[in-house]
Parts: C-alpha cells; sequence; structure tokens
C-alpha cells in the first residue's frame, strides 16, 4: 500500500535512522510507525506529532484525507520518508426522522449555551496527550453482541436537514450491555448528561488518540482514571440524540475523524 522506505544518508558510512510503518491506509484509517525516538513527524510537510520515548508514533488519516500522504521524519542524523496511498472510503447516506428538532437544530439561546459548554469540555479533553504507547496493539470491539445500524462517515439527513458526516460507528444493543473498554487508556472526560452525546466517556490511547462511547444509560469510569483492555466502562443506553439503545463508538486522534472499527485486531507486526 505503500512505497519502500526512502532515506539518504549524510555520508556513505552513517546508517539510516530506523523507519518502520504499518497500518489499515483508508480515509478514516490509521498508520502505526516506529523511528527514532523523539523525533518530530511531519505529516504532507507539517508536523504533527514526535515519536515516543520508544520510537512510536500514531498517524490518523481523516474521513475526506487525500489520496495520498507522506511521513516524514525529521531526524538530525538524516531524514527518512514513507509515501502512502490513501484507499478511498465507501460512504452511504443516513437519513434519519422523527428527532426532537432540539436535537437537530436547536435555537433556544440557554440550550445553545449548554451545547458551547459541552464542546468546551469536549475540547479540553481532546487536548490530551498520554504519554503512552497503547495504540499499538490495536482495539477490541467494545461489546460482546452488537449489530451494525449506522457505518463510519454516512453523511447524515436528519429531519430532511443536510448535516455533517455521522463519525461514528453506532452498534445497536440491549440497554443496559456492558460497554468495555478496547485498549488501555486514560479517561479525559466522564460526563453523563450530554445534550447531543447523552452519556459520554473519552478515553485518550496514547499521543492524543481519543475514543469516545456515546449514549450511555450508566457510566463505569471517571475522568483521570486509567483503564485497562476489557475493563467495563459503562453500560448501553438511548441517552441524548437516539431513536434506540445503541453505543456510538467515535475516534478522533487530533483534529482528524477516524473509524474505531479500522483498529479492530491489528497488531504492529512481529508483535504477536
Amino acid at each position: 500500500m505503500g512505497a519502500a522506505t526512502i532515506a539518504t544518508p549524510a555520508c556513505a558510512s552513517a546508517p539510516p535512522p530506523p523507519l518502520e510503518v504499518s497500518g489499515r491506509y483508508r480515509q478514516g484509517g490509521f498508520a502505526v510507525g516506529r523511528t527514532t525516538p523523539l523525533a518530530p513527524v511531519l505529516l504532507d510537510g507539517q508536523r504533527v506529532t514526535t515519536a515516543s520515548q520508544a520510537g512510536w508514533f500514531f498517524i490518523g488519516f481523516d474521513r475526506d484525507a487525500p489520496v495520498s500522504s507522506e511521513i516524514r521524519i525529521d531526524a538530525p542524523e538524516v531524514p527518512a520518508l514513507q509515501r502512502l496511498d490513501i484507499i478511498p472510503g465507501d460512504f452511504d447516506i443516513q437519513r434519519i426522522s422523527g428527532l426532537p428538532q432540539d436535537q437537530v437544530s436547536p435555537t433556544d439561546p440557554a440550550l445553545l449555551a449548554r451545547i458551547r459548554r459541552e464542546s468546551a469540555l469536549k475540547a479540553r479533553a481532546l487536548e490530551s496527550r498520554w504519554d503512552a504507547d497503547a495504540f499499538t496493539a490495536g482495539f477490541d470491539m467494545p461489546l460482546e453482541t452488537w449489530r451494525v445500524s449506522g457505518r463510519f462517515g454516512g453523511q447524515r439527513i436528519l429531519n430532511g436537514e443536510v448535516k455533517r458526516p455521522h463519525y461514528g460507528a453506532d452498534l445497536a444493543a440491549r440497554t443496559g450491555s456492558v460497554i468495555r473498554a478496547p485498549c488501555d487508556g486514560l479517561v479525559t472526560l466522564a460526563e453523563p448528561s450530554m445534550h447531543f452525546e447523552g452519556g459520554l466517556t473519552m478515553i485518550d490511547h496514547g499521543q492524543g488518540l481519543t475514543s469516545f462511547y456515546l449514549h450511555q444509560s450508566r457510566l463505569d469510569v471517571t475522568a483521570g482514571q486509567r483503564v485497562v483492555r476489557g475493563q467495563a466502562i459503562g453500560a448501553v443506553g438511548m441517552t441524548g440524540r437516539a431513536t434506540g439503545p445503541h453505543l456510538c463508538w467515535r475516534l478522533k486522534w487530533r483534529d482528524r475523524n477516524l473509524d474505531p472499527t479500522v483498529l479492530v485486531g491489528f497488531r504492529v507486526p512481529g508483535s504477536g
């Protein structure tokens, strides 16, 4: 899916820094790389992250990512480069009717002020940069039993109004079904009653890779708590903007919207 690593040594005897990249290169997908520890990492010419002490870094490809991307390592010894072809996503159209109007296009000043406050809470949580590389182990599904009721990236039409694409994977399940952490992480937000999201938990899995769990009927964790893969974090509900019991599972890396299901089953090559 991508070209071989390209390295230009400063002199014939200088070994190039390592650059190993794997992942699922598609819109809504990702790349996990390993390189010189603490080296700056650039994506398409823009510095986006820094490799960890162990040399790991995460790159996310937005739902609307371009057809190709270039990862460059700005190491002091010698740069390294990886070019990746990005597979276009297959996004559907999702029409949902019968929602209360204040869940589609709210106008009440008090409600709009509440939405702004809640947006600020989410924005602060997204600033988290947990110093860990939990993402290298990929994700498990957060539910034991589910039915996909809405795929990531679909164009949303709510009560006949064209809205933003749906940036989550909707997993229909019975109310009260246990939601489990798909990967180790740090809880950055746990709020039981958000206007749109209802019961909402956000978890940083390292370097700002943050997963979201919406519409919960019960939250079992608190902000600042460390969680491990498989730990119960809450229960399925239909709070907030929901027409039936389900988990809306979302994933963001910095300001990029990713498909959390793409990380399911991923393991760094050679890690077992």
